[in-house]
């Protein structure tokens, strides 16, 4: 790696904010002989641009031996950030590739089939004449040829030891403050019958009675790994398989692989990851086997695939805590911090709590907070809102509620299934509708008048009944839990306010958050500090549900326009509105699965 040319490999004609003071950081951090640079970079500070100066230091071929690794990979978590390069004319030499399943077949007869169900993965010994032209292997081809190639973390932990994707020189994550979070998801092994395609086979035991479960659960492993590799054989002997009969048994190689990885490691005197299984109704119900912080998985599927890496995220809240999540060496790693540019009068924080919404208190509080989001309605009449409900059973009661209030035409809600196409009606819509969303706290850039202000319905605690979560705090990492929650706050804090020049009102309406506030402080960053430092309790109009539905009122505009809102959707049961779209997107983790 060179980071002298970092200032020739920044894609912009001209630097703004702190970005050429940043690049110098990150320049003299590396040249300081540091191995990880983590660059704390808040929301506007142009992260995918430094990304990219930072690819462009690495190791050239034309500068090494032929065993020393050259290029860059350039990887974050999220499906949309990717997707945003992909469009972005200053990323333009990113190269992109994606996970098979989103290609198309070009052969007849099989455009609407996903490469990972084409004919050369269903027909043993397949010879495909149209190879090189095939969407996925040529877009494979030139990634892995070009100086820098661009994926998801998903597609990039699961290609580790590929023979196409070998290691690189530089490896930048953006959004990497999860990562520690998406290992142990990519390594989660979830037992039930829509994952285990030999359910039907197998006989689960109940591990959650037994002395030491996970060890029980590793037992049962082994012998489910013996089912999965005969009913793979069988069909990998079948001369062809059809679409549903190649998906059997790739989810067969997958959940093998998935088994065998975790017996191994569970094994292995040596491994700092500790497991945990969960089974809530015993024996024949379905298991979840977890890893905590899994820094052997991490090292094969992320650490050992570069020499140099840049870790960019605005909440990489402790470094030292952080490091010990992720298997790093804190000693080799540096921080870089990159200044907020936005003026915080553009991104004030209102108090507007209305109570508790822990478990007990939820069905006091709701109620509460509906009435409230009424008069904020009425206090933005011609502004898009956005409410984190923080799961579907508080975005369920909230949208009952307001519909009983009268305002149901102005609030609009997602399902599992349809989130994508909701934020995708809503933010197209010109009416100034209230969106109840559910997890969508990150990777939404929410621009401009897309949206002016958001609601924070509740703190965003972990669940504690989760396994991995309960025993860290048996542990007593308390203040990892905090730090948690505080992330997602801030993630979600970013979301309305996007440039200089852009304002949104972030309304807080869960008292806990304020409490939250107070035990994370140490972590908290200066810039975000300085938020909470001058929250204020706002002044609202009174509750009028009338006043609240502003320009909209029963599907008619009754602003400056008058004319009748184009509304793709229909009222749900709620009362409130929903797409009926047609497609659905593809999972943000689509690309874990199938082979590549």
């Amino acid at each position: 790696m060179n980071p002298d040319r970092i200032f020739e490999g920044f894609p912009a004609p001209s630097y703004r904010g702190n970005q050429e003071q940043a690049l110098r950081d990150i320049r003299d951090a590396f040249a300081a002989g540091n191995d990880v640079v983590l660059v704390r970079a808040p929301t506007g500070s142009g992260k995918s641009l430094l990304a990219r100066a930072i690819a462009g230091c690495a190791r050239r071929v034309d500068e090494a031996e032929p065993k020393e690794a050259t290029d860059a990979y350039y990887t974050t978590p999220q499906v949309s950030q990717l997707d945003d390069v992909a469009t972005d004319d200053l990323l333009s030499d990113l190269k992109i590739i994606r996970g098979k399943g989103n290609y198309d077949c070009i052969l007849p007869g099989e455009h609407d089939t996903p490469v990972n169900r084409a004919p050369c993965v269903r027909e043993k010994g397949f010879d495909c004449t149209v190879r090189h032209r095939c969407p996925y292997f040529s877009d494979r081809a030139i990634a892995s040829s070009r100086s820098i190639a661009a994926m998801t973390l998903a597609y990039f932990m699961q290609t580790a030891g590929s023979d196409v994707f070998r290691k690189r020189d530089v490896v930048v994550v953006d959004e990497a403050h999860g990562l520690a979070e998406w290992a142990e998801m990519y390594a989660t092994i979830e037992v039930k019958p829509r994952t285990v395609p030999v359910w039907d086979d197998i006989g689960v035991p109940d591990v959650s009675s037994a002395d030491d479960s996970v060890d029980r659960a590793a037992r049962f492993a082994e012998t489910l790994m013996g089912v999965c590799k005969r009913a793979k054989d069988d069909l990998v002997a079948k001369p062809e398989l059809t679409p549903d009969e190649a998906a059997r048994r790739d989810r067969l190689q997958e959940l093998h692989g998935e088994l065998k990885w975790f017996v191994e490691d569970y094994r292995d005197p040596t491994s700092a990851t500790t497991w945990v299984v969960d089974q809530e109704a015993g024996e024949g119900s379905p298991l979840v086997i977890k890893p905590l912080n899994p820094e052997k998985y991490l090292h094969h599927t992320v650490w050992d695939r570069g020499n140099k890496f840049a870790l960019l995220s605005a909440t990489i809240l402790n470094k030292d805590a952080f490091c010990r999540q992720v298997g790093l060496d804190p000693a080799n790693v540096a921080l870089v911090d990159v200044g907020h540019t936005f003026p915080v009068e553009n991104r004030p924080l209102y108090d507007v709590t209305q109570g508790k919404m822990t478990f007990e208190h939820r069905d006091e509080t709701i109620p509460k907070i509906a009435r409230l989001l009424v008069r904020l309605m009425a206090k933005h009449p011609d502004q898009k809102g956005l409410v984190h409900a923080h799961s579907y059973g508080i975005q369920e009661k909230l949208a009952t509620t307001l519909a009983e209030f009268g305002v149901g035409d102005r609030v609009r809600i997602h399902t599992r299934e349809d989130r994508d196409d909701e934020l995708d009606a809503w933010k197209a819509t010109d009416e100034p509708e209230l969106f109840l969303s559910v997890k969508m706290e990150e990777a939404l850039d929410l621009k401009g008048d897309l949206c002016r202000w958001q609601v924070l319905c509740k703190a965003p605690y972990l669940n504690t009944s989760d396994s991995r979560v309960a025993r860290r705090l048996e542990e007593g990492q308390w203040a990892w839990y905090h730090r948690a929650a505080l992330r997602t706050v801030i993630q979600a804090c970013g979301r309305v306010v996007r440039a200089p020049d852009d304002y949104g009102d972030t309304y807080l309406a869960d008292s806990s958050l304020l409490d939250l506030f107070d035990r994370a402080e140490p972590d908290m960053p200066d810039w975000f500090a300085e938020q909470v430092t001058r929250m204020s309790t706002p002044d609202l109009p009174d509750f009028d549900p009338q006043a609240a539905l502003g320009e909209v009122s029963g599907g008619h505009r009754t602003g400056r326009s008058g004319r009748r809102s184009r509304r793709r959707s229909g009222n749900t049961s709620s009362g409130v509105k929903q797409s009926s779209a047609e497609q659905r997107k593809n999972h943000p983790l689509s690309d874990v699965w199938g082979d590549n």
